[in-house]
């Protein structure tokens, strides 16, 4: 579940963990190994939840993303849900409602929505940054550090830094090459994507959730109120009717004039993005999604809530 999680912006794996009833041990395991306490029970929930999670990225980065490349409006819409849905599994949370809360939610949301509005101007570029090993390396430290906090979608701020579908890319072409026993292929995604993705994941693991960590026993409710407004804000870069165009003849495409031959070797998932109009039943289409992405969140929220009490 929480491969899945990371693999699909909007939902939380720090919601996929509540929802099994593992989030406390898993959080603690984390605080220990991180501080040099190594304790079998930890380490045996720890390499499991990680090995699955692992082993469910691998095998399904390939199809996710082709389902974001060539059915992107029907996607985010999905998104959209599921990122709502998180709301309720947050406001849960929150045991003091007053104006830090209102603060930290005002911030969280100004933030996100500023990074969503960034990566809307950039639509007609090919997105924020690039994907180069700092940019990489910088989406593997978000996404790690936001994969384990209950609502906030570490696969999200992937999609918002415009590093999602290299990230997807990259695993899927390495997991190929080792299929083929071709190791010199597997070489180039390696160094350029799983590496810094790697390097960043730890650091955000080990670095940025345990300052959050702190941050949530020291300051709990702005905090909070921050996820909050990351949740609201996250829509703001998730508009579902825009869709991959192919870059035009005679423009430039990352330093060369794009030709028949050039425009041939460009594949889908790095095309420009550009916003289109729907039609009416798109627009109900989306609508129905997001209410289905909203529901299943909640429905995971719901799971949560009882996992503890059957634990006992």
């Amino acid at each position: 579940l929480m491969g899945l999680a990371n693999l699909v912006p909007g939902i939380s794996g720090g919601t996929m963990l509540l929802a099994s009833g593992v989030y406390p041990r898993f959080i603690q395991g984390i605080a220990e190994v991180t501080t040099l306490r190594f304790r079998l029970p930890s380490l045996a929930v720890l390499g499991s939840v990680v090995g699955a999670a692992g082993l469910t990225i691998a095998l399904l980065a390939g199809p996710v993303r082709d389902l974001v490349v060539e059915h992107r409006w029907v996607m985010y819409s999905l998104f959209i849900g599921l990122t709502l849905g998180g709301l309720p599994v947050v406001w849960g949370l929150v045991r003091q409602r007053g104006r830090a809360l209102w603060i930290g939610a005002a911030a969280g949301f100004a933030g996100m929505a500023a990074l969503g509005l960034a990566q809307a101007s950039g639509a007609g570029t090919g997105g924020l940054g690039g994907s180069g090993f700092l940019a990489l390396f910088l989406g593997g430290t978000a996404g790690a550090a936001a994969m384990i906090l209950p609502g906030v979608s570490g696969g999200y701020l992937l999609l918002v830094l415009g590093q999602y579908v290299p990230i997807l890319s990259g695993i899927d072409a390495f997991k190929e090459a080792l299929k083929s026993g071709d190791l010199a292929a597997a070489t180039g995604p390696f160094l350029g994507v799983i590496l810094p993705v790697g390097l960043g994941v730890v650091v955000g693991v080990v670095v940025v959730s345990n300052a959050l960590e702190r941050l949530l026993a020291r300051h709990e409710t702005p905090t909070l109120g921050v996820l909050l407004g990351l949740l609201v804000g996250a829509v703001v870069g998730l508009w579902p009717f825009q869709e991959g165009v192919p870059p035009a003849l005679g423009s430039t495409w990352k330093g060369q004039v794009v030709t028949p031959e050039v425009l041939a070797g460009i594949p889908a998932e790095k095309w420009p993005t550009a916003f289109f109009s729907p039609s009416a039943g798109q627009v109900a289409g989306a609508v129905g999604l997001v209410v289905l992405g909203f529901a299943l969140t909640a429905l995971v929220a719901r799971l949560g809530r009882e996992a503890p009490a059957e634990n006992g």
